[in-house]
């Protein structure tokens, strides 16, 4: 990386090269500036020569000085080479207090709106500059941190801003020439945004770049700097070797598609920055798994911010969650909105808002194993879903909509044009999910009451889901499916064989009927090859006329029978385990779709198959995500790494790279041979296991169990193929470098109590030890030969 700095007249960076690439080459490359009232002044433009001094730290450039007589700008800048790139230090004072339309310490001007593709932010979303479709876009975030990136040159640049005691915020402009302007602003308080008048919540506005509506600097001294650092954006965010689908088009929809819900610092969603009235639907139970396709650290930690912030502004003190966010209240019932923009919905009531909550608490636990952060959500996830529980007024453990009857006209989940009433399947199918979820959560947090409670009523839920619509239940033994809702008159609706209803009462574990599943996924499939589409529509038939919005009709259109990918990771999954082909051939799909149009559409028309809407939503890279999750079998878990997959024989050979709580892992996923490595330790086995691993611990979990089934501590790298683990007998093979200069601790559980076990080594007698009361045993060993079989037999 070089800088060449230009002092005289004016103070500003002139050319900036990164890996050899020039990304700023005018003599406004970055410079600094204020603007007061209608009048800007910047270091473009000194009231006189400033000083250069040169030392063995770097070089500084002092006096530099602009303004006029109602404000003076004196600034000192710091240029110190670093092993990994340059600092820029810049000390700042005002001469008096003045309100700023704008501040910019600095703005860098990269050469071509095409210099970087796009921006990750420091807390995991990303400034998309494909979205930048004309001059004067602009987007405003709050963050520290941006890193530019092209995935053609593989060049990535880092800029972090250390500012001691304040607020940073920083936006992206298309200038009219088509330049890419990155502007950083430092301020006493978080910055503002300007639109809209009286709500102040949008951060992507057209036609403009004052996204930032105007503050107060102080008089007096203030320091900041900006350090930048090159990185290969290959090596960095490569996902390793994908075989049997493409695997550049899996980065970038991961890399960008699914990013771009996440709206700014504190509000992760669906909808696209870029939407006009900006969205975020609470309503979405996705949002935290999207984190185990996008795989940075830095959305997960985003997120749980964002969390904290939803658990402090948008339940309400009942336990009532907001299902919506927007920049405007344009979307809101009439009065039905708070000051931080959470609202209701003016289509009804959707209330899997609850639920959702609870999910993406207890899957970003999941992926975190953050159990000092979920203990802050116990109470009010419990709120949550005591809120909703308590809508099951006949206990059959179904609970109620806010609406009786489908002719009320009101919505009560995510389709929300759709006016499903009384008994829903679709939000109870998401709240079992999340009961079971958080009562697993309460059981790791040490209460056992809640969990039973919530367990208990998720049994109930699921039994009466299951009995036929005849029984009060869900399932249609006409039509061979689970229905979308009843009203409070036994009138059933939605037998049209919605997919998420459906696919939900799969992939969740409701529908564990073997004949059921094959009935709803062979009638979709059979139907989707007769249509030749690429992806599942939201229902496979129309609604009836009354069943929903004048406008969804007639079929396909919209809500009733369009296609929107965003419960694509629920289809993937539903399929995965019942013939894992064809969900490839969905996610490949997919993926071609990327190649022709970017994604970047709300949903697809039934009939044309093409783009449509303006809400672009990230829930359309889910696929994606459910090829990791339910086809790769990536299962991030609080306490282990959980590998279960379903491949295909044409994915056989992938070798994924993984972060996983600090560590590097990489995956190799073979026909019936799958292993999980870090840079010391491996486990290889047939069957689907779980994976942790310390500086001198491995921990082998066996299938989904959630204990430790054996335990091995030693100091040096250590690779163990499983190839039993039964009740009587188990055994492993083992490959340990320079064997006689360590000692291997085993520590192996779940076997049967108080039984006295022989330990073989290649088939010779190491020793006999009997397992304690809780089925666990300790041996330790030196081992003889780099390659070695144990065997633990119970006698």
């Amino acid at each position: 990386m070089s800088m060449v700095i230009n002092y005289g007249n004016k103070a500003s960076i002139t050319s900036l090269i990164v890996n050899g690439q020039k990304v700023v080459s005018a003599a406004d490359g970055a410079f600094t500036s204020v603007k007061v009232g209608s009048v800007t002044y910047s270091s473009l433009h000194l009231k006189g020569k400033p000083v250069l001094t040169r030392s063995t730290a770097g070089i500084r450039i002092s006096g530099i000085c602009y303004g006029d007589g109602g404000v003076t700008i004196n600034e000192n800048w710091i240029f110190q080479k670093q092993k990994d790139g340059i600092k820029w230090g810049i000390e700042r004072s005002f001469s008096k207090g003045v309100k700023v339309e704008e501040a910019a310490m600095p703005v860098i001007n990269f050469d071509d709106i095409n210099t970087w593709e796009g921006a990750y932010q420091g807390y995991g979303g990303i400034a998309w500059f494909y979205l930048f479709n004309e001059k004067l876009c602009t987007y405003g975030v709050h963050t520290r941190s941006s890193s530019f990136w092209n995935s053609k040159s593989g060049n990535g640049l880092n800029i972090v801003v250390d500012a001691p005691g304040k607020e940073v915020a920083m936006k992206y402009t298309r200038t009219n020439e088509d330049k890419l302007a990155y502007t950083v602003t430092v301020a006493d308080r978080e910055m503002l945004p300007r639109s809209d008048s009286g709500t102040n919540r949008r951060r992507f506005i057209r036609k403009s770049t004052d996204v930032w509506a105007p503050f107060n600097i102080v008089s007096g001294k203030s320091t900041q700097s900006l350090t930048f650092s090159y990185f290969d954006y290959h090596e960095k965010y490569g996902r390793g070797k994908l075989v049997g689908v493409n695997g550049d088009q899996v980065n970038a929809v991961l890399g960008t598609i699914a990013r771009i819900g996440v709206i700014d610092s504190l509000h992760f969603g669906g909808n696209s920055w870029a939407t006009p009235y900006g969205p975020i639907c609470l309503h979405e139970q996705y949002i935290g798994q999207l984190g185990l396709g996008i795989n940075d650290p830095n959305y997960l930690n985003g997120y749980e911010s964002c969390l904290d912030y939803y658990r402090d502004h948008a339940i309400k003190s009942d336990g009532r969650v907001y299902p919506r966010w927007a920049y405007t209240n344009e979307d809101a019932m009439p009065n039905q909105w708070n000051k931080e923009g959470f609202y209701e919905a003016q289509w009804g009531i959707l209330m899997d808002s609850n639920p959702d909550f609870v999910t993406n608490v207890a899957e970003l636990y999941d992926m975190t194993g953050d159990q000092k952060w979920v203990k802050t959500h116990q109470l009010s996830c419990e709120k949550a879903l005591d809120w909703i529980l308590k809508r099951d007024s006949n206990g059959n453990g179904l609970v109620e909509m806010m609406t009786d009857v489908t002719g009320q006209k009101r919505s009560s989940d995510w389709i929300d044009i759709i006016w499903a009433s009384y008994e829903n399947a679709f939000v109870n199918a998401k709240l079992y999910h999340a009961l079971v979820k958080w009562a697993t959560v309460e059981r790791l947090l040490h209460n056992s009451v809640k969990a039973g409670q919530y367990e208990a009523f998720a049994t109930k839920l699921k039994a009466s889901f299951n009995k036929p619509t005849t029984r009060g239940g869900f399932w249609d033994e006409e039509k061979n499916c689970y229905v979308h809702w009843r009203d409070k008159d036994n009138t059933i609706h939605g037998r049209n064989m919605v997919t998420p209803v459906n696919f939900m009462a799969i992939a969740y574990g409701i529908c564990e009927d073997h004949t059921r599943q094959k009935f709803i996924l062979d009638n979709i499939e059979v139907q989707m090859q007769r249509e030749k589409l690429f992806f599942w529509p939201l229902a496979m038939t129309s609604y009836t006329p009354a069943e929903g919005k004048e406008y969804q009709y007639p079929f396909p259109e919209y809500e009733n029978g369009d296609l929107f990918l965003s419960w694509g990771a629920l289809g993937v999954k539903a399929y995965a385990g019942y013939d894992p082909a064809i969900a490839v051939k969905y996610v490949k799909n997919v993926l071609a779709q990327y190649g022709k149009d970017g994604l970047a559409y709300q949903r697809y028309g039934r009939l044309k198959q093409d783009g449509r809407g303006d809400d672009i939503l990230s829930g359309n890279s889910l696929s994606i995500v459910g090829l990791y999750q339910a086809i790769y079998g990536v299962n991030p878990l609080y306490n282990r790494f959980y590998l279960d997959p379903h491949i295909t024989p044409e994915l056989a050979g992938t070798e994924l790279k993984y972060n996983f709580r600090g560590q590097h892992l990489t995956i190799n996923l073979d026909s019936d041979n799958y292993s999980v490595s870090n840079k010391n330790f491996k486990v290889i086995s047939s069957k689907s296991f779980g994976f942790n691993a310390t500086i001198n611990q491995l921990s082998y979990f066996n299938g989904s169990n959630p204990h430790v089934a054996l335990q091995i501590t030693t100091d040096k790298p250590l690779i163990i193929k499983l190839n039993n683990w039964g009740q009587k007998k188990k055994e492993w093979e083992q490959s340990i470098m320079r064997p006689s200069a360590t000692s291997l601790i085993y520590l192996i559980s779940q076997l049967s109590p108080n039984t006295l076990h022989v330990i073989s080594v290649n088939g010779h007698l190491l020793q006999k030890v009997s397992s304690n009361s809780k089925g666990e045993l300790v041996v330790r060993y030196k081992p003889i030969h780099i390659k070695e079989k144990i065997s633990v037999d119970a006698e």
